[in-house]
């Protein structure tokens, strides 16, 4: 046999093995996140905590249709005016008007506060789509800040995204403090 054929064959066998590695953690990745949300020992509040609301900024109370995207309604003209009582801190978690990475729009979407000034701040956007693939976005615990929340959101530590202060919303609670210290440790993020 020749020592060509051995090394394509050797190659071909490596690339399946990584596949069937990568399914394998992604198929196990979704029913550790299931076991764990059956396994749930907090029991779920029914009340919003003291200082966060019971919903999300711009979503109303019914269901949505099968299919439907997931992310909230743009809000009115009149909503976009009014700034939120209180000013961003560094630690904080806000819904916020978030500009789109290509530049196309915006959306109100939670955010870190990494850094506040007078009229601009550097912000860090939160997913809840699933990035645990990913090194360039860290888990963030969600049930202190939003407690309709069923699972964990995404942090996009890649690049921090300055906004205005006008952008904030509503304050929505405190980064959670483990999380917040690794934060502060990261060369490429503005922190005080």
């Amino acid at each position: 046999m020749p020592d060509w054929l051995l090394w394509a064959l050797a190659i071909v066998l490596a690339v399946a093995a990584g596949w069937a590695w990568s399914e394998w953690r992604r198929r196990n990745a979704g029913t550790e996140r299931a076991r764990a949300g059956r396994d749930r020992t907090r029991p779920r509040r029914d009340r919003p905590r003291p200082g966060t609301t019971a919903t999300r900024p711009g979503r109303g109370a019914g269901t949505r249709a099968p299919g439907r995207p997931t992310a909230p309604p743009r809000p009115r003209a009149a909503e976009r005016t009014n700034a939120p009582a209180g000013t961003p801190r560094p630690g904080e978690v806000w819904w916020a008007e978030v500009p789109y990475a290509d530049g196309t729009g915006s959306k109100v979407r939670p955010c870190v506060v990494l850094r506040a000034g007078d009229r601009e701040a550097d912000v860090l956007k939160v997913t809840s789509q699933d990035k645990s693939d990913r090194d360039d976005h860290v888990r963030i615990p969600t049930r202190d800040w939003d407690p309709g929340a069923d699972h964990d959101s995404y942090l996009d530590i890649s690049e921090p995204i300055r906004i205005a202060t006008s952008a904030f919303r509503d304050n929505a609670g405190r980064c959670d403090p483990t999380l917040w210290r690794q934060l502060r440790t990261l060369p490429h993020l503005p922190t005080p």
